[in-house]
């Protein structure tokens, strides 16, 4: 269009109407290439499939000559079961745990004191527990309560001597 007069000018018109009509062409140009590129596609993907079906079509006539007299089943032998022995059977395999470490731990006593005093606490300070003098000490493997026993000295190291032991059958329960 002309800027001079603001009038429609057809030539400038025309013009423009043809590059359209160009660029539109080499669109449709470039659409005819990928539906041919398309058309390529799917004719290699029909020849993979017939491929595929002859090769199954193949190995349905080879199995069709089987009968069931030609097909054997193998021998198996018999299994047994050499797993660990439960824990309560009499004479449990205990063999395969001997080596296992495990924390033993003796608890004096506990309390339930608030951070606020928790955080006071300094040398000198004096916890109160919930144990009386000379009760015993609870003797705890990796947690779990097993006896109950008293501090005794043994060549001037502290020790414990069990004065009460939880049998396995309650041990084994409090475990579950």
């Amino acid at each position: 269009m002309s800027d001079e007069n603001n009038e429609l000018n057809p030539e400038e018109m025309g013009d423009d109407w043809a590059a359209a009509m160009d660029e539109q062409t080499g669109a449709e140009s470039s659409d005819d290439d990928w539906a041919a590129a398309m058309e390529e596609q799917g004719a290699s993907e029909d020849s993979g499939e017939d491929e595929w079906a002859a090769a199954l079509s193949e190995q349905e006539s080879a199995d069709d000559g089987l009968s069931e007299d030609d097909i054997e089943t193998a021998p198996l032998e018999y299994l047994e079961d050499d797993s660990v022995a439960s824990m309560d059977d009499d004479n449990p395999n205990l063999d395969v745990i001997m080596d296992i470490p495990v924390t033993i731990a003796m608890e004096v006593g506990s309390t339930e004191i608030a951070i606020r005093n928790l955080l006071q606490l300094n040398q000198g300070s004096v916890i109160e527990l919930d144990r009386l003098a000379g009760e015993p000490l609870d003797v705890k493997v990796n947690g779990t309560l097993i006896a109950h026993g008293e501090v005794v000295m043994v060549n001037e190291k502290f020790g414990i001597r069990l004065t009460d032991v939880v049998s396995p059958s309650e041990r084994i329960r409090k475990l579950r």
